[in-house]
């Protein structure tokens, strides 16, 4: 194999490297693997941020505390085309809705930079409840998710 051809297969092989590094990075997890299903949470508060990407949306939420104080929470819903089916869009989670939350927080408990849960079901103002979670991701089976039985 000449120089040339043998630099052009090496940046091949090193791209998909990385490619497949990153991918391991997006894979996506079991609800055991990061989440604690002992560890119910309901958070209550509004909206300050969501990030809509993949594999999982994070919805940010100012909880209020009993004190009346804030701890901030990054909260993990499904897949975008999840929330998107189920009836979760942009514009029914913009920034200042007040929203309820159930779900189970992380098995770190560290809370830096936020507070972290896996999200089961979102309640909005008008009193709509909406499943946000991902099925089949071992995460309790408490209700919210109509498909599991």
């Amino acid at each position: 194999m000449d120089k040339k051809k043998l630099i052009v297969a090496g940046a091949i092989a090193g791209a998909l490297s990385v490619a497949a590094a990153g991918g391991a990075a997006w894979a996506h997890h079991a609800f055991a693997a990061e989440f604690d299903g002992k560890a119910p949470v309901l958070l209550r508060g509004k909206v300050t941020r969501v990030e809509w990407i993949n594999p999982h949306a994070w919805v940010h939420v100012a909880n209020v505390n009993k004190d009346g104080t804030t701890t901030d929470w990054m909260v993990e819903g499904g897949t975008p085309n999840t929330l998107l089916r189920a009836g979760i869009d942009r514009n029914s989670l913009k920034a200042g809705t007040e929203i309820i939350v159930r779900g189970y927080q992380s098995k770190d408990k560290l809370c830096r930079p936020a507070c972290k849960a896996n999200g089961r079901d979102v309640t909005f103002p008008d009193g709509r409840k909406i499943f946000m979670g991902s099925s089949g991701t071992g995460a309790p089976r408490d209700g919210a998710d109509s498909t599991e039985k």
